[in-house]
């Protein structure tokens, strides 16, 4: 898949982002953000989305431990070859553990996302081998960050997860 054409602000705050404190940052403060964006847009963007100029997906899951769902923007990574099917990276900004939500879709692996706001049931699968590095790929052409967060995360696996609709 191509790399998507950025303005130069869009490029800026991949910059940012990637970056250990503005990840450390955006990990505490950028999902309830976006969750305001996310509803004063009727469920069409993010904050996230219009700060990088990339496609968000709010990921609606229920929790692996208490049962509650929750809403949580992450990047959506398009495959071309495959319309309607896309993935998301469990990079957790480049920290040394997982996202709750992976948890979350390991425990109940069906899930509602709203992708522009259009909101469909999804069935998620974690990836190895060749689309692990397929999706990988489509990852790093999509946000300039997950090289960075790759060598933070340490000897810890970065998950993804492939997005099916049911």
């Amino acid at each position: 898949m191509p790399p998507k054409k950025l303005s130069a602000f869009h490029r800026g705050m991949h910059q940012v982002a990637s970056t250990k404190a503005g990840a450390w940052f955006l990990a505490r403060t950028q999902h309830h953000l976006d969750r305001v964006i996310f509803k004063l847009s009727g469920g069409r963007t993010t904050l996230a989305g219009i700060l990088t100029g990339l496609s968000v997906v709010v990921l609606s899951a229920k929790g692996a431990k208490s049962g509650v769902i929750r809403d949580i923007p992450l990047l959506c990574i398009e495959d071309e070859t495959e319309p309607g099917v896309f993935a998301i990276v469990a990079s957790n900004f480049g920290q040394g553990h997982h996202p709750a939500w992976y948890y979350n879709l390991k425990a109940y692996p069906e899930v509602s996302c709203t992708l522009r706001g259009q909101t469909q049931r999804y069935s998620a699968t974690e990836l190895e081998g060749e689309e692990y590095a397929r999706n990988w790929g489509y990852a790093l052409d999509t946000y300039m960050g997950f090289p960075h967060y790759k060598s933070r995360v340490g000897k810890r696996h970065i998950p993804i997860f492939a997005m099916k609709p049911v």
